[in-house]
């Protein structure tokens, strides 16, 4: 099976029936159908060929759906760039995978414009609205613009020819990197697939289910909620964001949603609101978590607003998109674990030397063996090297996590910590050294270490040690100001510590273990 066939099928099954909700528009699957077949014959015409890179860079929104559905459809592999990724990330990463289409809207596209002239592969430009025509956008000559309206309606909407087999690349994710450069993870169909038939059968998913998506399609766990409604013939409402929770809590209600994804961040934000106990939440059928692992004290006040819900504690990377996930019933007795492996997924845990975890309690990194694990890490095989190693069986790769976990005597999981530093922030993973990097651009800045600190809304929190050169008067108010205008919202740190030096390591690096001592010191000290 392909993905884009999860349209397909079920717009044979269900064609009247709304498949998308978003603002004021409702699409059913017909209509999806219809206008993702448009799209897919519009970009072969411009000369997309099967295999071949076409990007999204919006904002959530129908046409981000049309354009993933669409890309598939033309036999080519597309990715989702996060709209908040400042404009030379974007350059990178339309470079890195060879970009033949971007589909943008005016205002994405006059962020970037400046870097497109740098990006050779770039043949043409799909803009969902027209205030583009305004400008006259001389420095890109060589990139052919087209209307996304006027594709939909020059276009036919019958099937385009089926091109492509599960072990064809349907996407690729970019997530940040230890390095600080953004890795692409190659994803086939086989592995997308897999992944979302595992956790439609463990959240029990059926064709009336109302999923509320309100996470970013350019995150794995956002895309997933619209790539399985449609597998199960659900209906999906895009909310753009969480800035406004009281509309959201109106949209679930008016919807009648019965599946809540949502992570640690949206949680604690929707339990510090007043009166929730009023509205009615009764329709609500589960509420699923993933990123970080909700604090015990939520999940039972979760469990008191959303009376009829079961909570899915679960964990994941986009390399495998998912691992496990806790079982409801076992919420009670075990509310800090992960719980055990998703259907047709083996994890288990290895020590130091490779060899296989059984003593309850011992901690090692987890592997993961399945048809979910990606394919590698796109133009980089010695990361891809890193954490896909060979299985039992001739030609297999298992995932190598670089986590840390344990296990109970019943082989239920539990995580410890990352084994590299990546912080894990609002959902997203983030690199201490991407911030550190664009810290050292800011003129007065000497040096800069980044750590994650434990916050009660974010999971962690990015906190920033620096030093500044001499006769320079920024404040910490100055820093964050300055990486805000430099870097996406979600990677300015929270915290700025100016220090007179960093510690060091007997080699010259930055001591981050020194500096994490130091915190926990202070955190002691106040107790």
């Amino acid at each position: 099976m392909l993905v884009n066939e999860f349209l397909e099928h079920s717009a044979d099954l269900y064609p009247e029936k709304v498949a998308l909700v978003h603002e004021n528009r409702r699409l059913t699957y017909q209509e999806v159908e219809n206008q993702a077949n448009r799209l897919s014959h519009a970009l072969a015409h411009q000369g997309l060929s099967k295999g071949e890179r076409a990007a999204v860079y919006l904002e959530t929104s129908i046409e981000t759906v049309l354009g993933i559905f669409g890309i598939l459809k033309a036999g080519a592999v597309f990715l989702v760039i996060n709209p908040q990724v400042k404009p030379d990330k974007v350059e990178y990463i339309l470079n890195d995978c060879q970009v033949r289409c971007l589909i943008t809207d005016s205002r994405h596209l006059q962020s970037i414009a400046a870097h497109l002239p740098n990006c050779p592969d770039l043949s043409s430009i799909i803009v969902v609205d027209e205030e583009y025509k305004k400008n006259k956008w001389d420095n890109l000559d060589k990139i052919e613009f087209f209307d996304f309206s006027d594709l939909l309606a020059d276009f036919p909407s019958d099937h385009p020819p089926k091109c492509r087999i599960d072990i064809d690349l349907a996407s690729l994710i970019y997530t940040s990197g230890s390095t600080g450069i953004p890795k692409g993870v190659t994803l086939t169909h086989l592995n997308m697939v897999t992944a979302a038939s595992s956790i439609i059968e463990y959240l029990e998913n059926q064709h009336d289910d109302i999923i509320i998506d309100v996470l970013p399609l350019s995150f794995d766990y956002g895309l997933y909620q619209v790539l399985m409604v449609f597998k199960f013939g659900g209906t999906v409402v895009l909310e753009c964001s969480f800035l406004y929770p009281y509309k959201l809590i109106d949209l679930i209600i008016k919807e009648k949603v019965t599946g809540f994804p949502l992570v640690p961040t949206i949680a604690a934000i929707l339990l510090k609101l007043k009166n929730l106990d009023k509205f009615d939440f009764s329709h609500v059928r589960y509420i699923s978590n993933t990123a970080q692992a909700f604090p015990p004290e939520h999940i039972f006040r979760l469990q008191k607003i959303f009376p009829n819900a079961r909570i899915y504690s679960m964990y994941g990377l986009t390399e495998c998109k998912r691992v496990s996930y806790l079982p409801p019933a076992e919420l009670e007795r075990r509310p800090t674990s992960v719980g055990i492996a998703m259907p047709n997924t083996e994890a288990f845990i290895v020590d130091g030397k490779g060899q296989r975890v059984t003593t309850a309690g011992q901690i090692g990194e987890l592997v993961v063996r399945g048809a979910n694990v990606m394919k590698g890490y796109w133009n980089l095989p010695e990361e891809t090297a890193q954490v896909l190693k060979a299985g039992p069986i001739p030609g297999e790769m298992m995932l190598y996590t670089g986590d840390l976990f344990k296990m109970d005597e019943e082989g239920f999981l539990y995580f410890v910590s990352r084994k590299d530093d990546l912080i894990k922030t609002a959902g997203e993973r983030v690199s201490p050294k991407e911030i550190e990097n664009v810290l050292h651009q800011i003129d007065g800045i000497a040096e800069a270490a980044v750590v994650g600190v434990n916050d009660e809304i974010l999971g962690q929190a990015i906190k920033a040690f620096v030093t500044l050169k001499d006769d320079v008067g920024l404040s910490a108010k100055d820093i964050i100001k300055r990486s805000s205008q430099r870097m996406e919202r979600f990677m300015v740190p929270k915290y700025v510590e100016i220090m007179e030096e960093l510690p060091k390591s007997s080699h010259g690096k930055v001591n981050k273990k020194k500096l994490k001592a130091l915190l926990e010191e202070r955190k002691n000290d106040v107790s």
